[in-house]
């Protein structure tokens, strides 16, 4: 039925009373539960939660996309521009299919798996302008505009496979993609989750502009509230798939009064709360086949009462357009508080229990590979990647190095080399002064045996998914690095050592998990049993190599304390690589670590927890700490302090200074002449000429174009 145009006061979508249910074996898996939610038009709504509480079939229901044999019931009404409004249940294929591309439109999280891998970019967008009978002249224009206000080069990206463009820009051609057909909805699923924090916060600075460009209503779903903090217009709580708090963004963040909600803040890793203040949400999330009676939350809240059990609470108006459903909201400050103001911004200084003497050292260790470019270039000369080009590194007993970089900078190469994975091409590796490779090939005075090496060093991998052999039980799994490198031990002694250690990391009963298979563990159960699986060797030096960006970051504090809780069992070390800074410094802070910094192969920063972040020296551990995403709303995502998104090419890294190209601080002497590690602190080296005397040539040399002169 025509009405009145639409306004911006209008509902661009309005849930009543939706459900999404899955028929099983064991019972009906109800994963969207009775919602009944309005999105306003022209707004960035943020939805957020852990995995598994509906955030996903929500933004489906959004689309009447839900995967079969998933059954969408209740209603689901789009308002468009003409105030128009259907019924997105009542619509006929056709017409769904034209309303998704040229009304509603849908960002996944890979964009990898968006794109056929066959087609160039091109072809993707030409692909879709004529299923919709829109001129594709006019559409490529359309798409060269929106692929340069992404800070791209339109020709570069069109005329490109997939696998040629790096994740950040097949990531912001899929948003180009989405837009073409000038939507007026952008439903946004986890689109950064798979990408670094400074191109995670490059992408929202840009959706900010695309969204007031365009006139947009952007639906941006996401695990990570702080990820969302600086973006959204109002945020959306999900659990137990229902939406359980909602309100201005800055009044969820500063005024939280869901118990849930406020358990969610307090579980996030950040650069700024005091590190004892941190801690996990107790219990876990619902099955969606049982969900609870009454609250869903009440079985994991310190408020809960019977009343709670009884009666599903209504939502209550907290504040200006702020809703809670919880009957106790007014108790949830006193009862979940945060960190005082003013201790915020403190860091603790942990001591460690270091040893003086490294268990593993890394000297001028080199490791480039030759990439020849596949088959089809076999007439072609190979070109030589500069994995890692130079590190020197120390790790000692019951030490935690973090690692921290971009995507590509050479940090999981680097790991694998400390650990005997990868051969270096260049310097050498010790394993308590004896060299790795030499033992490896049996040259040179051996004193250690390489097999001794190898149990020593352990790795964890990010996906414990598809680290766990799925036709394995946990037992199963568990026993094979056992039986191999500890013959003599029977299988009662086995079993024993492995119940108790399941028993340690929390799988209770652990007679019960032992008999699992993967399929049955929650993701951070997966991961518990990957480093047990390490542990069992009791090893001096574990790579965990993004061990806890797999999980929700309500479990990522869990998972880190639980690695501080074995480290001080079995007196073992961590390098621990993570593109997350707020993760590293909760690890390594707690341990009284160092924090290395990468990039393009190079450590150019190295500190305790407390030097990196109270005075961080080299200009791009200052980016990375722009990107880290805080919980602080107010004002606008500013823009980044670096003078290019995409890091260069490791074959072809920058002479100089390989900084110099995105650095805003960059003058002349930095394109000529690479900085040495100066030491700017005890225990604190920065490979920066910035850190020099004022006597350094650099501070004579005239700054690069776009760089602005020191004031």
């Amino acid at each position: 039925m025509s009405e009145r145009p639409a306004s911006v006061n209008d509902p661009i979508f309005e849930l009543r009373d939706t459900n999404v249910t899955f028929s099983m074996n064991r019972g009906t898996s109800r994963v969207l539960n009775d919602v009944t939610f309005d999105v306003r038009r022209e707004e960035i709504l943020g939805v957020v939660g852990e995995s598994g509480s509906g955030k996903s079939m929500f933004a489906s229901s959004l689309l009447d996309a839900v995967v079969e044999p998933g059954t969408l019931s209740g209603e689901v009404r789009y308002r468009s521009d003409t105030g128009d409004q259907v019924n997105l249940l009542n619509l006929s294929k056709e017409e769904l299919r034209r309303l998704r591309w040229e009304e509603i439109s849908m960002v996944f999280q890979g964009a990898q798996s968006s794109f056929n891998p066959t087609m160039r970019i091109r072809e993707h967008f030409e692909l879709v302008l004529e299923a919709h009978d829109k001129p594709v002249d006019e559409g490529i224009s359309h798409a060269r505009d929106l692929i340069s206000d992404l800070y791209m080069d339109p020709d570069r990206v069109l005329d490109s496979y997939p696998h040629e463009l790096s994740g950040g820009m097949q990531q912001r051609a899929l948003i180009a993609y989405s837009l073409i057909l000038k939507p007026n909805v952008l439903v946004m699923d986890e689109p950064t989750a798979a990408l670094d924090l400074l191109m995670q916060q490059s992408i929202l600075s840009l959706l900010e502009d695309l969204q007031e460009t365009y006139d947009l209503t952007v639906i941006f779903i996401t695990h990570d509230l702080p990820l969302v903090a600086g973006l959204a217009d109002r945020l959306a709580v999900m659990y137990a798939f229902e939406f359980i708090e909602f309100g201005p963004a800055d009044e969820v963040l500063e005024n939280p009064t869901h118990p849930y909600t406020r358990a969610l803040l307090r579980s996030v890793p950040n650069l700024d709360a005091p590190l004892g203040e941190m801690s996990p949400i107790e219990g876990s999330a619902p099955d969606p086949v049982n969900i609870p009676d009454g609250c869903t939350y009440h079985p994991r809240c310190p408020l809960a009462d019977e009343q709670c059990v009884r009666e599903d609470p209504d939502f209550h108006e907290v504040g200006d357009e702020h809703g809670t459903a919880c009957f106790h909201w007014e108790e949830a400050e006193e009862a979940i508080p945060f960190a005082n103001a003013d201790e915020y911004g403190r860091q603790e200084l942990t001591e460690g229990s270091q040893s003086e003497e490294p268990v593993v050292s890394m000297n001028d260790v080199e490791v480039h590979f030759e990439d020849g470019g596949g088959i089809l270039n076999i007439f072609s000369e190979s070109d030589t990647v500069y994995a890692v080009d130079g590190i020197d590194l120390d790790i000692y007993e019951n030490d935690v190095v973090a690692l921290v970089g971009e995507s590509g900078c050479g940090k999981t190469t680097l790991g694998k080399t400390s650990i005997g994975v990868q051969r270096p091409t260049g310097g050498s590796v010790e394993y308590r002064d004896q060299n790795v490779w030499d033992a490896r090939d049996g040259t040179g005075q051996v004193e250690i045996p390489f097999e001794e090496i190898r149990r020593s060093l352990q790795i964890v991998h990010q996906d414990p998914g598809s680290s766990l052999n799925p036709n394995r039980k946990v037992l199963t799994t568990l026993e094979s690095p056992l039986k191999r490198w500890n013959q003599k031990m029977g299988t009662d002694e086995r079993h024993q050592r492995i119940h108790a250690l399941l028993d340690i990391v929390g799988m209770t009963p652990p007679e019960d998990y032992a008999q699992r298979y993967p399929h049955q563990l929650s993701g951070g159960e997966k991961q518990r049993v990957a480093l047990i699986r390490a542990l069992l060797m009791n090893p001096d030096l574990i790579l965990a190599d993004e061990a806890v960006s797999a999980l929700d970051v309500s479990l990522r504090v869990e998972m880190m304390d639980l690695m501080l809780e074995l480290q001080n069992l079995f007196d073992t070390s961590y390098l621990f690589i993570s593109h997350d800074l707020a993760n590293a410094r909760y690890l390594a802070g707690n341990a009284g670590g160092r924090i290395g910094v990468m990039y393009l192969g190079q450590i150019i920063e190295i500190g305790t927890v407390e030097e990196i972040l109270r005075n961080p020296q080299h200009p791009y551990t200052k980016v990375l700490m722009w990107a880290t995403a805080d919980l602080d709303s107010g004002g606008e995502n500013e823009e980044p302090p670096i003078r290019g998104i995409d890091i260069p090419d490791a074959k072809n890294p920058p002479s100089g200074c390989r900084f110099h190209t995105r650095c805003p601080e960059a003058r002349e002497v930095c394109t000529e002449r690479e900085p040495e590690q100066f030491d700017s602190a005890e225990g604190h080296s920065t490979a920066c000429f910035r850190v020099c005397d004022d006597d350094h040539p650099y501070w004579e040399s005239d700054p690069l174009p776009g760089v602005q002169e020191d004031q």
